[in-house]
């Protein structure tokens, strides 16, 4: 897949957001990070197309998002950012906090139905 040139301040602020995750993102990250997800690759804070995805797999085209109560007041935004997302080829899926720090492993088969590896 080919790279695009990142903004500076993009890729900055995806570096700053990689040392600032929240709880529900370092625990989605321990169980994605090092194809520890049967084998999937992801890619934490990427920058894509002027956002920045929470984590990203490219070989499936797969963003993953964990959102906390403040994405249901930025609703809008979300909708906009997922559609220009779907529109560059990615497949967006989503999930609460709590789902990430409660139910882990429905939020890892859901990702693996997602690729089809489950």
């Amino acid at each position: 897949m080919p790279h695009s040139k990142v903004p500076p301040h993009l890729r900055l602020n995806a570096r700053r957001m990689r040392h600032a995750m929240t709880e529900a993102e370092l625990k989605l990250w321990n169980e994605l990070r090092a194809h520890r997800l049967m084998g999937l690759a992801f890619r934490r804070q990427m920058p894509i197309g002027g956002y920045i995805a929470d984590f990203a797999c490219p070989e499936y085209k797969l963003i993953v998002e964990v959102d906390g109560s403040q994405h249901a007041e930025n609703e809008t935004y979300d909708q906009v950012r997922t559609r220009f997302l779907e529109g560059q080829g990615w497949q967006v899926v989503r999930f609460w906090n709590d789902d990430v720090l409660h139910d882990i492993d429905n939020v890892c088969m859901h990702i693996l139905r997602m690729v089809g590896r489950a």
